[in-house]
């Protein structure tokens, strides 16, 4: 079971985020969407329970979902490696509310599903250590 990253540590955790924000950004201006989504899932969820963390992570994984187009394609592409964790994120995208990532996280998630089963479904919604 991975340790969690004290809070002191947050700042390091917030520096890297910070340093991922940068490259995501310029895969997206290279036009490179799912390159963009591998970055921000990489290393996700930071190991640790300060929610400043978490929702630097948020914003960044958020970017990069919101700026897939083609999301038919964008699992011959993805590997299954990303499956569970996007599933995570998709579903802290449907809690904001918000109509546009909601809408942009329900195409993502039909074709996810379709693609990884309902297990991928289950593993996100009953891993309670490693949360989004």
């Amino acid at each position: 079971m991975a340790e969690f990253v004290e809070a002191d540590n947050a700042e390091a955790i917030i520096t890297r985020i910070e340093h991922k924000s940068r490259k995501i950004e310029s895969l997206l201006k290279q036009h490179k969407p799912v390159e963009a989504l591998k970055t921000a899932l990489e290393g996700s969820p930071p190991n640790t329970k300060d929610e400043r963390c978490k929702s630097a992570n948020w914003i960044v994984v958020h970017r990069a979902i919101m700026a897939i187009k083609d999301v038919d394609s964008l699992f011959s592409y993805l590997d299954p490696e990303y499956f569970d964790i996007l599933m995570k994120y998709l579903y802290r995208g449907l809690s904001t509310g918000d109509r546009p990532t909601c809408d942009q996280c329900l195409r993502i998630h039909e074709k996810l599903t379709e693609r990884a089963g309902l297990g991928c479904i289950l593993r996100s919604l009953a891993d309670t250590v490693n949360t989004v």
